[in-house]
């Protein structure tokens, strides 16, 4: 059994199933950023994009197993979902962050309630 999988996107032969896999991956904080709050902790968000990240990953050797007639192994998809949460950071990091677009993700759908103004 080979323990390194075959990442068509990652390996630099695209096909159909590992564009749309790395699209996902690229737009995945900004998923995390609409179904999420400003307060939300860092930690929490992390552990959110890592739970998709794996929903991608299983999702995408699953499909390419049954359209190539392949057997279904979790190492591949275990080291998948770690380099699809790597590149969900980064791009959150190197680029939503920077511009604005995690800022603006957050603050369109699930929004912080403002703090009520105490009694006088």
């Amino acid at each position: 059994m080979n323990d390194v999988p075959e990442l068509p996107i990652y390996g630099f032969a695209p096909n159909l199933g590992g564009l749309l896999s790395l699209s996902i991956t690229v737009l995945l904080p900004i998923l995390v950023g609409l179904v999420t709050r400003q307060s939300t902790s860092a930690g929490v968000k992390a552990v959110l994009l890592l739970a998709l990240s794996a929903v991608n990953s299983v999702l995408s050797a699953w499909l390419q197993a049954e359209n190539t007639s392949a057997v279904f192994e979790w190492i591949p998809v275990v080291y998948t979902t770690a380099v699809s949460f790597g590149i969900a950071v980064a791009v959150h990091l190197g680029f939503y962050r920077p511009t604005g677009v995690a800022s603006a993700a957050q603050n369109s759908v699930v929004k912080d309630r403002p703090l009520s103004e105490p009694n006088v």
